[in-house]
């Protein structure tokens, strides 16, 4: 399961990649509650537009990230990435803790953090496969995800707490410490350890990079389950929000357990993902699934015990869905193209939130909390039937996810389900 710790550079970069990863949640946590409870009164809408503002860069500028990261160095992009946050995080926590924070202040340097994010995803995800190698890369993969949600499940609960105790701007102040150990970290990487990564000899072309993709009926298939659970999905930081206030009428602390709770469940997905033998699209399917089901149950929830306990197989299948795909997206691309492919891929499951966020909040204000989680709960389900039908009855996805024409679940039973075998050239 930790196989991949056994290397010095990742283990710097792991530990540099946690308190990172803590700092953020943490902040969000405090960003969500500022806007919600400080700045305005209970706006749904607001919060949406925050989140649709910090994604809306990833709309223009992912596919030139991904172009950066297959042509330079991918350290230096997330050091820089890196610094920029933590000037946001300067500022913001500034404007806070001295009280002139207004609303548009949180806009645009939600705006700022999108741009630096833009870049940092795609050289993050790709970046790996320079610190360790082939065969532990999945392994690296799962346990970045594992790190990711154990400070979710940590770092929302503490900032709850924080904020009742010392209030938002200071817990926002511990964003900045978090960027500077991540920078620290990186510049403490052995350099002549690292892969040497491979370079796009088309010079990164966007053009090529869609063209690739289209040529790989697996990838587009992975991106379509990518979009639908992090696009359409993954609206959790609204609809915590609004159902913890609208429904349930708790504070920050039970707010900030929600994510906690959801956590639990993530930690054991992507610790799962981390301890299998490899990763399948039918764990994608099923975790969509399972995410339908769950997501309805929790919408119409009436006590908030029970809907913060579904957060934890809510988490547990969310997580493994993207955690599977990103496995398979970077298992099954070429090195040379891995940054576009993960741009994709990162745009698919966060460039749809500045359209998604805004109408998300729009039904909650609109139609009530419960169909904030409705939302997610439709569009889910709805791609589930059309990808599985799809993959069953499309002969070139047969040949990749399938080996008989008698169907998924007999092959489930033959084990030969889901191999994706496609060359990666």
């Amino acid at each position: 399961m930790f196989a991949s710790l056994a290397v010095p550079n990742y283990r710097i970069y792991f530990t540099g990649m946690t308190v990172s990863n803590m700092g953020q949640w943490m902040a969000r946590t405090a960003q969500s509650w500022l806007v919600l409870t400080v700045l305005t009164d209970h706006s749904a809408t607001a919060l949406g537009t925050v989140t649709a503002l910090q994604f809306l860069p990833t709309l223009f500028l992912m596919p030139i990230a991904g172009k950066l990261a297959d042509r330079f160095p991918k350290r230096r992009i997330l050091m820089l990435a890196q610094l920029v946050g933590l000037i946001d995080a300067a500022v913001l926590s500034t404007l806070v803790i001295t009280g002139v924070a207004e609303l548009w202040h949180v806009y645009l340097i939600a705006t700022i953090d999108g741009v630096g994010s833009s870049f940092d995803s795609p050289a993050r995800q790709s970046f790996v496969s320079e610190v360790v190698s082939g065969r532990q890369l999945s392994n690296a993969i799962s346990l970045n995800s594992a790190s990711f949600n154990m400070t979710r499940l940590l770092g929302p609960g503490l900032a709850g707490v924080l904020i009742a105790i010392i209030g938002t701007g200071p817990v926002i102040a511990v964003n900045t410490v978090s960027f500077a150990a991540m920078i620290i970290c990186l510049a403490l990487l052995k350099t002549r350890d690292l892969a040497t990564p491979a370079r796009a000899k088309d010079g990164g072309s966007i053009h090529e990079g869609l063209r690739y993709v289209r040529r790989r009926p697996d990838l587009m298939v992975l991106l379509a389950i990518g979009f639908a659970v992090g696009g359409l999905g993954f609206n959790f930081q609204i609809s915590n929000a609004v159902m913890t206030t609208g429904i349930f009428h708790r504070g920050s602390d039970a707010f900030g357990l929600l994510d906690s709770i959801m956590g639990i469940g993530a930690l054991a997905a992507a610790l799962w993902s981390a301890a299998r033998h490899g990763p399948r699209i039918r764990h994608m399917i099923i975790s969509m699934a399972a995410y339908t089901v769950l997501g309805l149950v929790a919408a119409f929830s009436t006590n908030y015990w029970v809907f913060a306990l579904l957060q934890a197989p809510i988490g547990l299948a969310t997580i493994t869905a993207l955690v599977t795909g990103n496995t398979l997206l970077q298992s099954h691309t070429s090195a040379s193209m891995r940054g576009r492919v993960l741009s994709l891929w990162m745009l698919m499951i966060t460039g749809i939130t500045p359209v998604v966020s805004p109408v998300v909040g729009h039904l909650g204000d609109w139609l009530g909390p419960r169909a904030t989680v409705m939302f997610g709960v439709v569009c889910v389900g709805i791609s589930t039937v059309i990808i599985t039908w799809v993959i069953m009855h499309t002969d070139s996805l047969r040949l990749r996810f399938a080996s008989h024409r008698r169907g998924w679940w007999y092959l489930e039973r033959r084990r030969v389900t889901d191999e994706i075998t496609m060359p990666v050239k």
